[in-house]
């Protein structure tokens, strides 16, 4: 996200925090968490003059993603090419969800077996790592999609956040905004994910969602602009749950498939 939807997204979430201070508890629980879905991603930094190998390697990989999404052994799969760079991050990701950990690691395993995990391609990396993750809240639209992008933003709860900050907030203010979303065809995917196995700080926290085209991130800009702008109450309570110097963002053009 820009400074300034990332600047919406504090205030809203402070606004519905405040709101929640004085809602009734039936109110809170009407968005329920969803059994767990997991999501492996693997990240690779890989030169540019491989990009057009990385592409070809991702087309390899697209027969045992085919066979497992048949099966139902996952639910999603895709890839993406990084759109804004880091001087020390990933260039490329490939990533698969199912609704389990043993789904997940079979695929893995698949990869392993078949040699795609050592391509030619991937060891020219300059860095690679994985990542494996869990939502409960979360939604999509059937489909597979070329060319989409992809928002990420990642978020460090404060020491001394409430155990259900997560919880809170994605009942009370990104499912109810990710839904409408949904509805209106602005997004074709919304999830909040924390690590399932920590190689991060356990206290790190990200909001993804797919948007069919360019206009679908205005589209969600806008949105969150006009929710801010019906209700400017604001407030310090997002401040308090969050470590806003460690939050992050990530754009990426993506292919995704999801049941």
């Amino acid at each position: 996200m820009n400074k300034n939807l990332s600047r919406v997204f504090a205030v809203v979430c402070a606004l519905v925090i405040v709101v929640l201070a004085v809602a009734p508890v039936m109110a809170q629980s009407e968005m329920k968490e969803k059994p767990p879905m997991y999501t492996y991603v693997g990240d690779w930094a890989i030169p540019r003059a491989q990009w057009g190998e990385m592409e070809k390697a991702n087309a390899a990989d697209q027969p045992t993603y085919e066979k497992a999404f048949s099966g139902g052994t996952i639910v999603g799969y895709g890839n993406d090419v990084t759109i804004v760079h880091q001087g020390d991050g990933q260039t490329h990701d490939e990533w698969w969800s199912a609704m389990s950990m043993a789904g997940l690691l079979n695929v893995l395993e698949q990869f392993y077996k078949s040699g795609s995990s050592t391509t030619p391609v991937l060891a020219t990396a300059t860095k690679h790592w994985d990542g494996i993750y869990v939502s409960r809240y979360y939604n999509w639209k059937p489909g597979s999609w070329k060319g989409i992008y992809t928002r990420v933003a990642t978020y460090k709860l404060k020491p001394d956040a409430p155990n259900d900050a997560v919880e809170t907030l994605s009942k009370n203010l990104f499912v109810p905004f990710f839904e409408k979303q949904l509805a209106d065809g602005a997004i074709y995917e919304y999830e909040i994910d924390t690590q399932a196995i920590h190689t991060e700080n356990p206290a790190m926290f990200s909001v993804v969602y797919l948007t069919p085209n360019a206009e679908g991130l205005d589209k969600v800009n806008g949105a969150l602009q006009a929710l801010m702008k019906a209700n400017p109450l604001g407030g310090p309570a997002f401040g308090s749950m969050v470590d806003f110097s460690a939050h992050r963002d990530e754009l990426a053009r993506t292919n995704a498939t999801y049941k």
